[in-house]
């Protein structure tokens, strides 16, 4: 059975952004399901914005529609695209999702969901050699919008010895 991998918007936003969606290729080395909800999501940024174009333009990343979300996840009240990505996997045991907001991960831990952020992504890439550091590219993101504080990511970086 394959294993599917489906994204969240702000990860895809800040990768983009940051100019590192090569890492999501790179560790996952096979398509990447972007919800229909998250599309529209991203879309709402207009066609010039650099990861609306980089939806269009990578073949990789795959544009499904979600079928209802269960009651399960409706009661967590999250986005749109955050539902959608987790009612995906709820319906697909085999799905890992990488999503980073912060309710929507404690839904999926509550649903046994498996689950890594944009900056567990960068920490793989380290570990699997991709990249010779991981500091560098965290900083990237963090200049590309992406909340991470100074404890959060020295803790981070001590899980891979750097």
């Amino acid at each position: 059975m394959d294993k599917y991998f489906i994204i969240d918007a702000s990860p895809l936003i800040f990768l983009t952004r940051a100019n590192q969606l090569n890492l999501l290729r790179q560790i996952i080395n096979s398509d990447v399901i972007v919800p229909a909800a998250v599309e529209t999501e991203i879309r709402q940024y207009g066609k010039d914005d650099i990861t609306a174009q980089m939806l269009a333009q990578t073949n990789w990343l795959k544009v499904v529609n979600v079928p209802s979300i269960p009651n399960v996840i409706q009661k967590h009240r999250l986005g749109m695209g955050e539902s959608a990505v987790l009612a995906w996997s709820y319906l697909h045991s085999n799905t890992e999702v990488i999503i980073d907001d912060l309710s929507a991960r404690r839904c999926a831990s509550a649903l046994n969901i498996p689950m890594r952020g944009t900056l567990g992504l960068v920490l793989i890439a380290k570990q699997r050699g991709i990249i010779p550091a991981a500091r560098p590219i965290i900083e990237k993101l963090r200049q590309s919008g992406m909340y991470l504080s100074d404890v959060i990511i020295n803790q981070a970086l001590s899980l891979i010895k750097e």
